[in-house]
């Protein structure tokens, strides 16, 4: 089935991508041949989002805002089997990482993905990174416009964008089309929120200054509704502002986070408004018919309504518990009756979250064109979506992603875990994430008692820089090093809902690796006897505080 409801690179993206590919192919053989020092060439393999982690190369994969066609997840399954070790890790932010890349076979892999239209530009280094969107992006019932027309926008614009290509620090951006955040905006240093005005006009609401790690904060509304047309120039007065004022001398002061803090947001809001006015005028205001060529390229598929109610389901729904509560964990509404959007999930009990076999990918993507009209998503929760898929098949798909493992009806409860790569990975980390998250999920694994646990997002960093996003878990762990010693700190209360983001509080002292499983246990339990009729467990918390927990969690540990 042709990519017809996708992004189609035309002669410009293909000539930008194969040129950057021959380049990156002589820059290692220049490093194979011993003409550049490692110095020399880390910056060089950065642009190129090649890493060298703790045990070989890494190879991050951009997948712009997390939308892939069938064709192309075969190709990164094929990339995975014949450059690594057969398999892939999907990231927080909607890319997929290899991490056993031969720095002498990464030029390769790298023209492998420029055969779909792919590449690895900007996943590294200090410039504009894969920008991302909700996963259910022109499906959703509660969607005011695709984000990911406007997330195509923002990726020609920062691409090799020459002024911006040596920010003071790494940037990230995220774009949602509905009033319910499934892209964390408010915590990334651009936020983006497609909204309808009181005369019925749609703009952005722009969200500057959030950001987890070190120090991590909620972003500011510098505008509360920016014309679409207007939205290359706010951005591009915004980064002129970050690049003139952020903190070049200290690391750990670099993002625009810290400069929003440190001026204050009525001050940034002043000088980004002091530049927009310079150039909203300019080239730099967006045309109509650009607008509708590419939102041309994002027409949804021709889906025709359909039964909302379909006997076979209904019965398999009563025969099925297991089918029962992946209905109802997994499957979510779609803009067109009769259908729905399927999350696979990739935390089944016990697994690294967020891994995917080159065999998955490969039956995934036989899944999509089955049902799904070739299109898959990556979501920032580290699970892969079927956006399209008609509710008569959903027996068919449940029984496909089952015998790939891909059927664990957890979407959203404690097992679905969100997890960096961890100290068995990364060079920076202090502890490991993927055994905490896989010693959590073999713990809680029994399906009717997820269930009845209800909503509860855990996610894990293993160090600092919160690739795992614990700052924004109803329940956070931090993995941190103490005299050689792996312990790990948790925190309550984080959301990342619209009108509730919120970052969580550190609960007391770190727990050891072998206690953290009990001091999860012990919060679990602390809900289950206090929670009032409908309230998740972050509701609970925020209502009673954080004493109850923690003198239930240092009971246990």
């Amino acid at each position: 089935m042709p990519d017809t409801h996708f992004y189609r690179y035309d002669e410009y993206d293909r000539r930008l991508v194969g040129e950057r590919v021959e380049q990156f192919r002589d820059q290692v053989r220049r490093r194979l041949a011993g003409e550049l020092t490692e110095e020399q060439f880390k910056p060089l393999r950065l642009t190129n989002g090649l890493y060298l982690q703790l045990h070989a190369y890494m190879l991050r994969i951009a997948i712009p805002y997390g939308t892939l066609s069938s064709r192309q997840l075969r190709k990164l399954a094929e990339i995975s089997r014949k450059y690594d070790r057969g398999y892939g890790h999907f990231t927080t932010r909607q890319n997929l990482q290899l991490h056993w890349i031969k720095l002498e076979q990464a030029p390769d892999a790298i023209a492998a993905l420029a055969e779909v239209d792919m590449h690895s530009i900007q996943t590294s280094g200090n410039c504009v990174r894969n920008t991302t969107a909700d996963h259910f992006a022109g499906a959703a019932v509660d969607e005011i416009e695709d984000p990911r027309v406007w997330c195509e926008i923002v990726r020609q614009w920062s691409t090799l964008h020459p002024e911006f290509s040596f920010l003071p620090r790494k940037f990230k951006i995220a774009i949602t089309g509905s009033p319910n955040d499934r892209a964390a905006v408010r915590v990334h240093d651009i936020g983006l929120r497609l909204w309808r005005n009181d005369q019925g006009e749609v703009g952005f609401e722009v969200i500057v200054g959030g950001g987890l790690g070190r120090t991590p904060m909620i972003g500011k509304t510098l505008r509360e509704f920016l014309p679409k047309d207007e939205l290359l120039a706010y951005l591009e007065a915004t980064l002129r502002v970050y690049n003139r004022y952020g903190r070049r001398d200290n690391l750990f002061k670099a993002r625009i986070k810290i400069l929003v803090h440190e001026i204050g947001a009525e001050k940034m809001c002043e000088e980004v408004e002091a530049e927009y006015e310079s150039m909203k005028d300019s080239a730099l205001r967006l045309a109509p018919e650009t607008i509708e060529a590419i939102a041309g390229q994002f027409a949804p598929p021709p889906l025709q309504p359909g039964r909302t109610r379909v006997p076979e389901v209904e019965a398999l729904k009563l025969e099925d518990r297991n089918f029962a509560l992946w209905l109802k964990s997994n499957v979510a509404p779609h803009r067109v009756p009769g259908h729905a959007i399927v999350t696979a999930s990739l935390k089944p009990a016990g697994a690294p979250p967020g891994d995917a076999s080159a065999a998955q990918m490969e039956g995934v993507a036989d899944i999509a064109d089955a049902y799904s009209q070739s299109e898959i998503r990556v979501s920032h929760e580290q699970n892969l979506v079927l956006p399209h898929v008609a509710i008569e098949d959903l027996p068919a798909v449940y029984r496909a992603l089952d015998r790939l493992g891909f059927a664990e009806a957890n979407v959203g409860k404690i097992t679905d875990i969100i997890a960096c790569p961890g100290l068995d990975y990364c060079a920076l980390a202090n502890a490991r994430s993927i055994p905490v998250a896989q010693r959590i999920s073999r713990h809680f694994a029994a399906l009717s008692r997820q269930h009845d646990i209800g909503d509860l997002k855990i996610k894990i960093s293993g160090c600092i820089n919160a690739c795992g996003h614990h700052h924004v878990g109803h329940i956070g762990i931090l993995g941190v090093d103490k005299n050689g010693i792996e312990l790990y700190q948790i925190s309550l209360g984080g959301d990342v809902d619209f009108g509730r983001t919120a970052l969580g509080t550190i609960l007391g002292p770190a727990v050891p690796a072998e206690k953290i499983v009990d001091a999860v246990d012990a919060l679990v339990a602390t809900y289950l006897e206090a929670r009032s009729a409908g309230e998740r467990f972050v509701d609970t918390y925020r209502r009673l505080g954080v004493q109850p927990f923690k003198d239930r969690v240092y009971a246990a540990v």
